[in-house]
């Protein structure tokens, strides 16, 4: 089955100011049991505006899919990265 296919993807996860405190990266591997490897970010412990995060997740299409539309969901941004 297709959404079965091993899959890497690499994303730009944009995190909000409101959502500093929240465990987001986290929540990928504990509820879409994605690995998760941070390639480059930027988010300071007293940041002013919004951070981000290049990540490659590593799983199944659908883990990545569904991932992806919680990320959304929950008012963060992320772009594909080539």
């Amino acid at each position: 089955m297709a959404s079965d296919t091993p899959t890497n993807k690499r994303i730009r996860l944009r995190i909000p100011k409101d959502y500093h405190q929240e465990p987001v990266i986290s929540r990928l591997v504990s509820d879409y049991n994605l690995t998760v490897n941070i390639t480059a970010a930027i988010l300071g412990a007293n940041a002013v505006g919004d951070g981000w995060f290049d990540l490659e997740l590593k799983g199944t299409e659908a883990q990545t899919r569904i991932s992806h539309k919680d990320i959304k969901k929950r008012g963060q941004k992320l772009r594909k990265c080539i």
